[in-house]
C-alpha cells in the first residue's frame, strides 16, 4: 500500500544538476556530499546515479555512514545496466574514495582505515592511532589536514597547522594527499569574514607546499561558496564539495550562480472536504477565525511529515493546479486548507506540498525563508513514515 505521505526524487534532475557543477568548477573536481543517507532521502539511489554520472568522490560525516555509502556504490556498480558499454565499463573500473568530512574517534579508526576512508586529521593524536591502524594493517592510509580557519568547530588551530602538518609528516603509512577547511558565512557575498578565510587558508598551503607538502586535493567550498566566492574553484583548490545544490536548493541569502535545478516533491493526498460555517476555528490555538462561509480540506500531513509549523496561516500547497492556503496551526498528521477556488475537489485528489505545479512551484527554499531556516533542515525534517519514491 502506498504510503499518504511521499517524496518523489527525480534522479535525472539530480543527474543535471551534478553535470551543471561540475561544468561550472572545472577543472576542479566534485566530491558529492551524501551525509545523513543523503540527507535522509535513500544513500543508495543517489549513489548509483552519481557514480553512472561520473563522480568519483563521496563525502559523509562519520564512520557508519562511510560503510553504508561504501556497500552501495558496490552493488550499485555490480548491477549497473546501461546500453552504453563504455559507461558500464568507466563506472566499473572507477576508484571511488570515500571521506569522512567531521571528525574520527579513537575506536573507530582501524575499521576505517582497513576500509580504506580518507580520514581527517584534526591533531597529531589522531593522525599518530591513524599510522599506528595503518602499520598494523599493512596500508597506507590517506589523510587530509582539516584546518580551522574560522569555523569554530573541529579541526587544527590556523596558528598550529605547520607545526601539526611537520609532526605528521614523521609518521609511517600516512599519505598526506589533501587539506581543507569550511565556511561559516559563506551564504553571504557581502560579508569580509569569508574573504579573510581564503587569504588564511591559501597562505598556510603555499607555505606547507614551500616545505615540501604535495597536496592533490586542496578544498574548502562547499554549495554557499560554489555560488559566491568562485575562486575557491581555482588553483590552488582542486576539489569542491556539494550537498544541497545537487537538489537544486540554495541558501537564500546568497547569490545563485548555478542554475540547477528541484529534484524533489513532496505529496499526500485529501482527507476530508467541509464547507464550515463563519466563525469556526480551525486547530490547536484557535488560530484561525473563518470570516465567511468556507470550504475547507484536510490534507493527510503534518510537522510529523516535515511540514514546519512556521507554515501555520501563511504557507500554501497545490490541489487541482491551484495554490491553497494554509488556514490553522499544523497539526502532527494533518493540515487544514482553504479550498474555496477549487472546483469539485474530494478525499483522495493528489496534493503537492513542495514540487512543481505547471509553471508554478513551492520549493524547500521558500518553506526555509518563512521558517528561518535553510533548505537543509527542511529536507532533513522529512519524517521516517514519508515514503522515498525514486523517479
Amino acid at each position: 500500500m502506498e504510503r499518504r505521505v511521499v517524496v518523489e526524487i527525480d534522479l535525472k534532475a539530480l543527474v543535471r544538476n551534478y553535470r551543471k557543477i561540475a561544468a561550472h568548477v572545472k577543472p576542479a573536481k566534485v566530491l558529492c556530499v551524501l551525509k545523513a543517507n543523503a540527507y535522509g532521502l535513500g544513500v543508495g539511489a543517489y549513489a548509483k546515479a552519481l557514480a553512472k554520472a561520473g563522480c568519483t568522490m563521496f563525502g559523509v560525516a562519520e564512520p557508519y555512514e562511510a560503510l553504508e555509502l561504501q556497500k552501495a556504490l558496490k552493488s550499485c556498480v555490480s548491477g549497473l545496466k546501461s546500453s552504453a558499454k563504455d559507461v558500464r565499463r568507466k563506472t566499473k573500473d572507477a576508484k571511488f574514495e570515500i571521506q569522512i568530512l567531521s571528525s574520527i574517534l579513537p575506536d573507530e579508526i582501524p575499521a576505517m582505515v582497513r576500509a580504506g576512508v580518507i580520514l581527517p586529521v584534526i591533531d597529531v593524536a589522531t593522525a599518530k592511532l591513524i599510522s599506528a591502524a595503518a602499520v598494523k594493517a599493512k596500508v597506507v592510509a590517506k589523510v587530509h589536514f582539516k584546518l580551522d580557519t574560522g569555523m569554530g568547530r573541529l579541526g587544527i588551530l590556523a596558528k598550529d597547522a605547520l607545526a601539526v602538518m611537520r609532526e605528521v609528516k614523521k609518521f609511517p603509512n600516512l599519505d598526506c594527499e589533501g587539506v581543507f577547511s569550511h565556511f561559516p558565512m559563506a551564504y553571504d557575498p557581502k560579508d569580509p569574514f569569508t574573504k579573510r578565510q581564503i587569504r588564511l587558508f591559501k597562505s598556510i598551503v603555499a607555505a606547507a607546499e614551500k616545505e615540501g607538502f604535495k597536496f592533490k586535493k586542496v578544498h574548502i567550498s562547499a554549495s554557499d561558496g560554489i555560488n559566491n566566492f568562485p575562486e575557491t574553484a581555482k588553483r590552488p583548490f582542486t576539489v569542491v564539495r556539494t550537498g544541497i545544490n545537487l537538489h537544486g536548493s540554495f541558501d537564500p541569502y546568497g547569490k545563485k550562480a548555478l542554475k540547477v535545478e528541484p529534484v524533489l516533491s513532496l505529496k499526500t493526498r485529501v482527507a476530508q472536504v467541509r464547507e464550515l460555517p463563519a466563525g469556526t476555528t480551525l486547530g490547536y490555538g484557535r488560530t484561525w477565525c473563518l470570516a465567511a462561509p468556507t470550504k475547507v480540506a484536510t490534507i493527510s500531513a503534518g510537522y510529523a511529515d516535515g511540514l514546519p509549523l512556521a507554515l501555520t496561516n501563511r504557507g500554501f500547497v497545490f490541489i487541482g493546479g491551484r495554490r491553497c492556503k494554509i488556514i490553522g496551526r499544523i497539526s502532527m498528521d494533518y493540515t487544514t486548507v482553504d479550498v474555496s477556488n477549487v472546483p469539485n475537489v474530494k478525499p483522495g485528489d493528489e496534493v503537492v506540498c513542495f514540487g512543481m505545479c505547471g509553471r508554478d512551484s513551492i520549493t524547500p527554499d521558500d518553506w526555509a525563508v518563512l521558517k528561518g531556516t535553510h533548505a537543509y533542515d527542511i529536507i532533513c525534517s522529512l519524517g521516517n513514515r514519508v515514503q522515498r519514491v525514486v523517479k
